[in-house]
C-alpha cells in the first residue's frame, strides 16, 4: 500500500503522491475545469435551445452547482484524500456503492480531456487557412485521420506534463486560467460596448420561444457541461498542502467566478447578435455553419484582433481544461487502486510522486475516444449526465456521514444541511433527467462494464483481502438509478411523453426525496464508517486523522 508523508518524501520502500499544491493551485484546478470549451461553445447551444431565455438556463443551472458545491466543499475539508469523489460513498454506504460512484466520477472525466481537444479542433477546423491546408473533421463533425494525429499530440503533451509531477501541473494550469479568465471578460466588455441589440432578447418568438422545456432542455445541452468542473480541487486533496483550510475555500470561490463569467458571455452573446438573424428563430442565430460565435460575432463588429485573440484562445481554454482532467482522472483511478475495486496497479506512484499508470491510462482512454464517436455537441449529454450522477453521491453521502460520523471536524460546513442536502440530491435527479432518457441508459449501460471490472479485480484478490461489500447499505443505488430511467422513459426529455409537463417534474422530485431519505437509513453502522475512513487515512493520508 502507499501512503503520504507530510514533505512528499518517500519511506521504506513506499512512494507518495507530493503535496504541493496550495489554496491558488486548488482553485486554479477547479476555476480551470469550468472554464473551458463549455465558454466558447455553451452561450450558442443555449440560445439555439431555450432562446433568451437561455439566461434563466444559467441561473438554474448555477444555482443547482452551488448548491452541490457546497456539499463537496464540506466533504473535501472533512475527508481530504485524493479522489475523493469515489471515497465519500465508500465512507457511508460501503464499497459497492463507492465504486459506483467512482465509477461515474472516472467515466466523465477520463472522456473530458479528449473533448476538448475536439472542442478546440472544431473551434480551429473553420479558420480558412486551416480549411485550405488539412481536414479535421468529416462532414458529421467526427474527426479525420489527421484530426486523430493532432488531438493525440495534445494528449500526449497533457499526458507528460502530467506524468512530470503534480508542481509542474499546477504551475502550467495557473498560467493558462489566467488568460482563460481574462479572455471572456475581455469579450464581455467589447460586445457590450461595440454591439448591444436589446431587442434581442423578445426576438424570433419572445423571450422563452421555446417555453419551460427548452429553459430545461438547455442545461444538459452545455450549460451544465461548462458549469461543471468544481470538484477538481477535491481529487487533487491528497497533494494539497492544507487541504482542510483550502480546499472548500478553492471550489467555492472557483464556482462563483465560473458563474459569473458565464451569465456575463450570455447576455453580451445575445445581445451582440445581428437581429435579422433572428427574424426568423434561433435555429442559426450566427447563421447556418458557423462554430465560433464570438469570433464571428467580434468580425462582424470591426473587432477583428479580438477574433484572433479568441482563436488563439480556442486552444488555450480546452487544452488547459484537458490538461487539468487527465490529472484529475488519474487521481479517481488512483483512488479506486487503493480501495481495490480496480486493479492495484492503478495506484502505483512513480519516483515523481505522481499515480504514473493511471495517468497511462486516461492516455490511453483518451486516444480510444478521437474514434468516430459523436461530436462535441453530441457528447455533451452523455457526460453531463455522468457528472450529476457522480454529484448526486455526495448529499446522500453527506447526510449519512453527518449521523455516523458526527464528530469528526469540518473546517467548512454546510449551511442549513438538512435542507440543503436533500435540495442538492434533488437537483442532481433533475439534471439527470433533463439530459434525456437516451444519455441516461447509454451511461448507465456502462455501469455495467465497470461492474465486471470491479468483480474481477474482487475475485483476483486472496478472499482474507476481500472486504466486506455491505450490500445492504448499497441496496438503495440500484432502485435510484432504475426509477431514473423508467421515469426518463415515461418523461418528456427522450421519453414518450406519457408523463405530462410539469407533472413530470414533480415524479422526479418525489422520487428523490423518497430515494434520499431510505438511502440515510441504510448507512454503514458508526464503527464501520469509522473503520473505512480510518484505513484509506492511514494508508493515504495519515495527517488527516490527527487534524480531525
Amino acid at each position: 500500500m502507499t501512503a503520504i508523508s507530510t514533505k512528499g518524501g518517500t519511506t521504506a520502500g513506499s512512494r507518495h503522491l507530493q503535496r504541493d499544491v496550495g489554496f491558488w493551485g486548488l482553485m486554479f484546478v477547479s476555476l480551470g475545469s469550468i472554464i473551458g470549451s463549455g465558454w466558447l461553445l455553451g452561450a450558442l447551444n443555449a440560445a439555439k435551445i431555450a432562446g433568451p431565455a437561455s439566461i434563466l438556463s444559467w441561473v438554474i443551472a448555477a444555482a443547482m452547482l452551488l448548491v452541490l458545491a457546497l456539499v463537496h466543499a464540506e466533504l473535501g475539508g472533512a475527508y481530504p484524500l485524493a479522489g475523493g469523489t469515489a471515497r465519500y460513498p465508500l465512507f457511508a454506504f460501503g464499497p459497492l456503492a463507492g465504486f459506483t460512484a467512482g465509477w461515474m466520477a472516472w467515466l466523465q472525466a477520463v472522456t473530458i480531456a479528449p473533448i476538448e481537444v475536439e472542442a478546440t479542433l472544431s473551434y480551429t477546423a473553420h479558420l480558412s487557412w486551416v480549411a485550405k491546408n488539412v481536414t479535421l473533421l468529416n462532414a458529421d463533425g467526427t474527426l479525420t485521420a489527421a484530426g486523430i494525429g493532432i488531438a493525440s499530440v495534445f494528449m500526449l503533451l497533457f499526458t507528460i506534463i502530467n506524468i512530470v509531477g503534480v508542481k509542474m501541473l499546477s504551475d502550467s494550469n495557473s498560467i493558462a486560467v489566467i488568460w482563460k479568465t481574462l479572455v471572456p471578460l475581455l469579450t464581455v466588455v467589447v460586445l457590450l460596448t461595440l454591439t448591444f441589440h436589446s431587442g434581442n432578447f423578445t426576438a424570433g418568438g419572445g423571450f422563452a420561444p421555446f417555453g419551460a422545456h427548452g429553459i430545461f432542455a438547455a442545461l444538459p445541452a452545455g450549460v451544465v457541461f461548462a458549469l461543471q468542473g468544481f470538484e477538481q480541487a477535491i481529487q487533487m486533496a491528497g497533494e494539497a498542502r492544507n487541504p482542510q483550510k483550502d480546499i472548500s475555500r478553492a471550489v467555492i470561490v472557483a464556482t462563483i467566478i465560473g458563474t459569473i463569467i458565464y451569465l456575463a458571455l450570455e447576455v453580451a452573446f445575445i445581445g451582440a447578435l445581428t437581429p435579422s438573424n433572428l427574424v426568423h428563430g434561433w435555429l442559426n442565430p450566427i447563421g447556418a455553419g458557423d462554430f465560433g460565435p464570438y469570433a464571428t460575432i467580434a468580425s462582424a463588429v470591426g473587432a477583428g484582433w479580438l477574433a484572433v485573440v479568441l482563436y488563439i484562445d480556442a486552444v488555450v481554454s480546452p487544452g488547459g481544461t484537458g490538461l487539468v482532467y487527465v490529472g484529475t482522472t488519474s487521481r479517481i483511478s488512483y483512488a479506486m487502486g487503493h480501495e481495490r475495486s480496480v486493479p492495484g496497479f492503478l495506484s502505483r506512484v512513480s519516483l515523481r510522486g505522481v499515480p504514473i499508470w493511471s495517468i497511462i491510462t486516461a492516455f490511453i482512454v483518451g486516444e480510444i475516444t478521437f474514434l468516430p464517436f459523436p461530436s462535441w455537441s453530441s457528447l455533451v449529454n452523455l457526460v453531463s449526465s455522468a457528472t450529476v450522477m457522480m454529484y448526486g453521491f455526495a448529499p446522500v453521502a453527506l447526510h449519512a456521514l453527518r449521523k455516523q460520523d458526527a464528530d469528526r471536524a469540518r473546517p467548512y460546513k454546510l449551511p442549513a444541511w438538512k435542507i440543503l442536502s436533500p435540495v442538492a440530491f434533488v437537483s442532481a435527479n433533475l439534471i439527470i433527467y433533463w439530459a434525456t432518457y437516451q444519455a441516461d441508459w447509454k451511461i448507465c449501460a456502462s455501469l455495467v462494464l465497470g461492474l465486471i471490472i470491479f468483480a474481477a479485480t474482487r475475485a483476483s484478490l486472496p478472499a482474507e483481502r476481500r472486504v466486506n461489500l455491505h450490500l445492504k447499505s448499497a441496496m438503495w443505488v440500484w432502485p435510484w438509478l432504475g426509477g431514473l430511467l423508467i421515469i426518463g422513459n415515461f418523461g418528456q426529455y427522450g421519453g414518450n411523453g406519457a408523463i405530462p409537463n410539469w407533472w413530470d417534474l414533480v415524479v422526479v422530485i418525489v422520487f428523490a426525496l423518497a430515494i434520499y431519505y431510505w438511502a440515510i437509513t441504510l448507512a454503514m453502522p458508526k464503527e464501520d464508517v469509522a473503520t473505512a475512513v480510518e484505513a484509506e487515512a492511514e494508508i493515504e493520508y495519515p495527517e488527516a486523522l490527527e487534524a480531525a
